[in-house]
């Protein structure tokens, strides 16, 4: 009885939904985890550098020291080929995968949210016709959209706007930092289209329900409806797939860097490092167990977090 006053004492959603999350106690270690990786990724290499020396892309002075070590006090990943510090590229690394997973999971909110949102509520022939040009789109494969982007917009053709973003941030000779964005800017430009599915699905089943039709009684606007009404209780979904969209286009990024169409020199991403890695596994393989099984251990906890959500967010499930 006490536990039921407790979690319906003036609580919201937000706050309850914190309290069943940690509740979860893989969800929560996971979220614990990807925390920590976060900070690692920002922070490692910094302190790296501060405390060794080392940094992802710095070789060794001495020629001897020119190939690749295996784990060791002062290299705890070993080194690579090139006797470059394997800690410090897997958090370099790191950054890279992770900001590509990130960043194109944004925009697939944003824009498969508000679209499928849209088309869902509006319905009739204004749903047909914004569904029929997702269909258009994800008949094409989405890998080869991606390929296409890349290779159309890649060298003398990038657009000026990522040329201003990578000259003002990494200075105006940084060719990886430009292919870089526009690896964004192509895995982004794609990755909204099942979000549209799964939102329009979860608002056809919503909006007949009774606190959309006391909100038309009031008054509510058709975009305060959706946003403010339908989008928060079809969150759970959105939530979910959103986690299984940050490993996903990590896994097309590293299979991008299969082809050279990825990161660039002297950038690497866990992709990149474990294209690497696969090549010399029989000689050092070292090269490829610490990026892989990081990478690893990140899509487990981002897949462990997702079902934590989804049962935190729920309102079938909540209590009140």
């Amino acid at each position: 009885m006490e536990e039921v006053e407790k979690t319906t004492a003036g609580t919201s959603l937000w706050s309850d939904a914190w309290k069943r999350l940690r509740r979860n106690k893989l969800a929560f270690v996971s979220l614990c985890f990807l925390a920590f990786m976060v900070v690692a990724v920002i922070a490692g290499p910094s302190i790296i550098f501060w405390t060794t020396g080392f940094t992802y892309e710095s070789t060794p002075t001495d020629r001897a020291l020119v190939r690749a070590f295996p784990p060791s006090l002062l290299h705890p990943m070993g080194t690579d080929d090139q006797g470059r510090d394997m800690l410090a590229r897997v958090l370099q690394g790191g950054r890279v995968s992770l900001m590509v997973g990130i960043i194109s999971t944004i925009v697939s909110l944003i824009v498969g949210v508000s679209y499928g949102a849209i088309a869902g509520y509006l319905g009739g022939k204004i749903d047909n016709i914004m569904m029929r040009i997702v269909d258009v789109i994800y008949a094409i494969p989405y890998i080869l959209i991606v390929i296409v982007l890349l290779s159309v917009f890649g060298g003398a053709s990038t657009p000026a706007w990522i040329k201003w973003l990578s000259t003002n941030i990494g200075g105006a000779q940084n060719q990886g930092l430009s292919q870089l964005f526009l690896l964004f800017f192509a895995l982004g430009l794609v990755s909204w289209l099942t979000m549209a599915r799964v939102v329009r699905g979860q608002i056809l089943s919503l909006k007949n329900q009774d606190f959309v039709m006391a909100a038309r009684a009031t008054g509510v606007g058709t975009f305060g409806i959706i946003f403010r009404h339908l989008i928060p209780n079809a969150l759970g979904p959105v939530v979910v797939y959103a986690t299984l969209t940050i490993p996903s286009v990590m896994l097309t990024e590293a299979f991008l860097s299969f082809l050279g169409l990825g990161v660039q020199a002297p950038y690497a991403s866990w992709g990149s490092l474990a294209d690497i890695g696969i090549k010399n596994l029989a000689i050092y393989p070292w090269q490829l167990i610490f990026p892989g099984v990081t990478m690893a251990l990140t899509l487990f906890a981002l897949n462990f977090v997702g079902d934590g959500l989804r049962d935190a967010l729920d309102p079938q499930t909540r209590k009140f």
